[in-house]
């Protein structure tokens, strides 16, 4: 990628605390259009603290929001549709009575004078399935209960897709796949960021982010400590920063009143 490449996603300085618990301490996170970005993090770090706020499921209590490049103030998930951004969560939120196309349309129904238009929905499910260059289900009519892990993730992350997505939030994708399931889904998500969305990884699983992902971002007790080219850090150089907050040169440095602050190193060229 050449050129200078400005974040779809770009959070400054957001704090969020629970009541007399600080969760996300002055975080700056941004997400990059055709790149998949792995957020990273021990459990309780404030992954999902941050993408909830992201999403509008929780409210910041300081800082901006930018989404390409104008501040935005996202309010609910429904804010964050609009603009463009889904979040695929690990329950994956599939009705395993329907089938594939009733999934992907579920509260989105396309409607033509008041009757369900079945028809236009099997063609838009048919062509963004297409799109992303999925053949493993045999009919888009076959139920979801009758399908594989990674064919479900599949659906989920088709569905994603389907409303002109810019942003593509995945959360733990490989949780419970086996390995020909996880390298299925790790293709979709590479796709995804080839169409120019960009995309991001939650995940535990350190062979997935070293697969896929372009950048690094990890969250040290709700302070983010490294966002880096994934091609600047080794497997164990992220391991020490999830687990300690700091690898060397990379991380997390404290000053004289204990505050953190981030080796970005820059953005994307």
């Amino acid at each position: 990628m050449t050129g200078a490449v400005d974040p779809i996603i770009d959070f400054t300085g957001v704090n969020k605390s629970f009541g007399p618990v600080h969760v996300l301490h002055d975080v700056d996170f941004r997400v990059y259009p055709g790149q998949v970005t792995a957020l990273v993090g021990d459990n309780g770090a404030g992954k999902s603290v941050l993408v909830k706020t992201t999403v509008g499921i929780y409210q910041a209590d300081s800082g901006q929001l930018h989404f390409e490049g104008r501040p935005v103030h996202i309010k609910g998930p429904k804010d964050a549709a609009a603009l463009g951004i889904e979040v695929v969560y690990q329950d994956l939120a599939l009705c395993d009575n329907l089938d594939i196309v009733q999934n992907m349309f579920l509260g989105r129904e396309v409607t033509r004078r008041g009757l369900l238009d079945d028809g236009e929905m099997e063609q838009l499910a048919r062509t963004t399935l297409s799109g992303l260059n999925v053949h493993t289900v045999k009919s888009i009519r076959q139920s979801v209960s009758s399908l594989s892990g990674g064919q479900r993730q599949t659906v989920a992350i088709a569905k994603s897709v389907l409303w002109n997505s810019k942003v593509v939030v995945l959360d733990e994708p490989t949780a419970a796949l086996g390995v020909a399931q996880t390298a299925q889904v790790l293709a979709l998500t590479r796709r995804l960021a080839e169409q120019g969305l960009g995309v991001v990884l939650i995940s535990h699983n350190m062979n997935d982010v070293f697969e896929v992902a372009d950048r690094v971002a990890c969250l040290y007790l709700g302070r983010m400590v490294a966002d880096v080219p994934i091609s600047e850090v080794n497997r164990q150089q992220v391991v020490e920063l999830i687990t300690t907050g700091r690898s060397g040169d990379i991380g997390m440095a404290t000053d004289a009143a204990g505050n953190g602050s981030i080796d970005r190193r820059g953005g994307p060229t």
